[in-house]
């Protein structure tokens, strides 16, 4: 039975884990922070793509995401909320940040936590500029939001750190943010 075992333990470090690979992870500590950053991204891969679930020091914090500490007004966005109820839309060309959970914010609430999944497309790419998708939604006890957003960074080079930032105060304990790299279709 030993023997069997550590055949099958050596085969299954061998196995592909699929189309993503985890990069890096941070977890915001008891100390509160206003931002965290990814950086040396590793550049083996097609896109990359970060999850995280948040929560802020004070409510209606707007988070936002920024790319190689570049804080020049080369992003614009587009986005599309709903809270059950009503819709509303807008749009913002040349701002310093792709910002989103734009109208509710982040919750301050001990047990909540607001979610996002933003897809990086092509982010190594030195031809093209940089296109986002971010999913977010957050539930405040029964008054929560969803919102579509794409982004638009408007710079050649190939992306190498990202940050994600609260315009105001902070990032709480237990917030916790992942990156992914998506590998290419073979």
């Amino acid at each position: 039975m030993i023997l069997l075992g550590t055949i099958a333990s050596s085969l299954l470090q061998n196995i592909d884990t699929g189309v993503m690979d985890p990069l890096q992870v941070i977890t915001v500590g008891p100390t509160a922070v206003s931002s965290v950053t990814f950086t040396n991204i590793s550049q083996n891969y097609a896109h990359l793509q970060v999850r995280a679930i948040m929560r802020g020091s004070t409510s209606g914090i707007e988070p936002a995401i920024r790319f190689n500490s570049d804080t020049g007004n080369n992003y614009a966005r587009h986005r599309l909320q709903g809270n059950g109820t009503s819709a509303v839309s807008g749009g913002d060309p040349n701002v310093s940040r792709i910002a989103f959970l734009s109208s509710i914010g982040l919750p301050n609430a001990t047990s909540t936590f607001a979610t996002i999944v933003v897809d990086i497309l092509d982010y190594k790419n030195t031809n093209k500029y940089k296109t986002v998708r971010l999913l977010d939604g957050v539930d405040n006890n029964g008054s929560g939001n969803i919102e579509l957003t794409s982004g638009l960074w408007m710079n050649t080079n190939a992306i190498t750190s990202i940050t994600i930032l609260c315009d105001v105060n902070n990032f709480t304990q237990y917030s916790q943010f992942a990156l992914y790299g998506i590998k290419a279709a073979s």
